[in-house]
């Protein structure tokens, strides 16, 4: 296949794919933002989360910087700007900051060095504890622990889950297409010989008659 051609038509083969901004700062006070669809959760306690680095470069600015300053934030896209957070996938120098030339706004908290996106309803800043090199393709999976979290208090729910779709996230498909999307259920813990049921949002069991009740 053209090289065009076989990015688009692997990268569409994974599904739907979360959206996110990664933003670091330079040990000299240069901020960074880049779009990533690889953000992956990896452990609950400790919290982990992971996301692959594309092959390593001197142009990878956010790779180089999550190195120096060993912090960074990811910042979920929401359909109110997901067009600037598709613009930050342009190749703009060291010297230029993706904030700017995407209009979105850096925002700083007390005890976290990287810049949050201002617009982004659901974020978190991470500790930088591993970085594990993929040989078949020279990539990296960069692994960070969660420091901080900010995210708007109607989404959280009574037992822990957060409603992302109300908080209008967006997702992502191939390299350059995004979705809006629609919730189907939440559904009980699977247990064998165990009717599955529909849930509330708020994580309380919805029992259907055929089903019985709960053993």
């Amino acid at each position: 296949m053209p090289q065009s051609y076989r990015a688009k038509f692997i990268n569409s083969l994974s599904g739907f794919k979360s959206a996110n901004l990664i933003g670091t700062q330079s040990l000299h006070g240069q901020s960074n933002l880049a779009i990533f669809s690889s953000v992956i959760h990896l452990g609950a306690s400790p919290a982990l989360v992971g996301f692959i680095m594309r092959p390593d470069n001197a142009k990878r600015h956010t790779l180089n910087n999550i190195i120096s300053t060993e912090q960074y934030t990811i910042n979920q896209v929401s359909k109110e700007f997901y067009r600037k957070a598709h613009q930050t996938s342009a190749r703009y120098s060291q010297e230029e900051s993706e904030f700017v030339q995407s209009g979105l706004s850096a925002h700083y908290i007390d005890g976290v060095y990287a810049p949050f996106v201002k617009e982004s309803r659901l974020k978190y800043a991470l500790k930088l504890q591993d970085i594990i090199h993929i040989k078949r393709n020279n990539t990296q999976l960069i692994i960070g622990e969660i420091s901080h979290l900010l995210c708007e208090n109607k989404a959280i729910q009574e037992d822990g889950y957060i409603d992302i779709e109300s908080l209008g996230t967006t997702c992502i498909s191939g390299l350059d297409s995004y979705h809006n999307t629609t919730r189907i259920k939440r559904l009980s813990y699977a247990k064998p010989n165990r009717p599955i049921n529909d849930l509330h949002i708020n994580g309380t069991s919805i029992y259907s008659l055929k089903d019985g009740l709960p053993k």
